[in-house]
């Protein structure tokens, strides 16, 4: 009897959310390899964007980053997988040969009378480029309104403005493990020295990328702790603020433009 083979695909997230496939592992792998991550893009054949995009959506969802960039060395600088990203590779290919032996069960014997197989879901696609893991710390009710405060890091909080309803559908409490989403083009972009006072969801950062398009710019941000902000603003804005590589820049938004969700 000739047994087709199931080749099965994992996929980690995080509180719903993207985390890890082959691909960003096996770009994760390169860059501990080489320690660059322009040479690890071009071994898994991921555009510069690509990769990095990649690397700062790990970081954005684990509790500590996976990847950083580093000072000095023969070309300069570099990039290096921290000991959370070594043990996510770890922990990846753990998983992935356990549902190996999964799908060779299923192909063997089919699915009749398996209780015992994995199943996952279909994941859902976020437009928003602002996705991070949080948790709720505290919870303050007024008549319409609540005011949620979100720890990303312990260096780093956000502020978030939801109904009364939404709060109890989310069931918001202190310890909740929740997503907070930031619309790029809801991230207001200014430099140190203009910086308003009195607002709640203010980062100050260096500015990692800007890639100008005919009228927004899109910046990336790197506000610390492993953790990114992506903003696009218009590029007038850009070269009015003087918006450039290395220099360090202010995101804000306003709470009630920031999204929750949980599992």
């Amino acid at each position: 009897m000739t047994v087709n083979k199931i080749d099965a695909l994992l996929a980690l997230r995080s509180e719903g959310r993207f985390l890890v496939g082959r691909d960003r592992i096996k770009l994760l792998e390169a860059v501990a390899e080489y320690g660059s991550i322009t040479k690890a893009a071009k071994v898994v054949g991921f555009s510069y964007k690509t990769a990095w995009d990649a690397v700062n959506a790990i970081n954005n969802l684990l509790p500590s980053p996976a990847f950083v960039t580093k000072a000095g060395g023969r070309s300069g600088g570099g990039a290096e997988v921290t000991a959370e990203g070594r043990r996510l590779i770890a922990t990846f290919h753990r998983l992935e040969e356990r549902l190996s032996r999964i799908s060779s069960l299923i192909a063997e014997e089919g699915l009749e009378d398996q209780d015992d197989f994995l199943l996952w879901s279909v994941g859902v696609k976020i437009s928003a480029r602002n996705v991070f893991q949080t948790e709720v710390v505290s919870v303050k009710k007024w008549p319409v309104d609540v005011e949620v405060l979100l720890r990303v890091s312990p260096e780093t909080s956000i502020h978030a403005i939801v109904t009364n309803d939404s709060a109890v559908e989310l069931g918001l409490e202190p310890g909740r493990k929740t997503l907070a989403l930031i619309k790029s083009s809801f991230v207001h972009l200014t430099t140190p020295e203009h910086t308003p006072p009195g607002v709640r969801n203010q980062f100050t950062g260096v500015v990692r990328r800007r890639i100008d398009a005919e009228r927004n710019s899109e910046v990336l941000l790197d506000i610390g702790a492993g953790k990114t902000m992506h903003a696009v603003v218009p590029r007038q804005t850009a070269e009015d603020l003087g918006i450039a590589e290395g220099e360090r820049a202010v995101a804000s938004f306003s709470p009630t433009d920031v999204i929750l969700a949980v599992d």
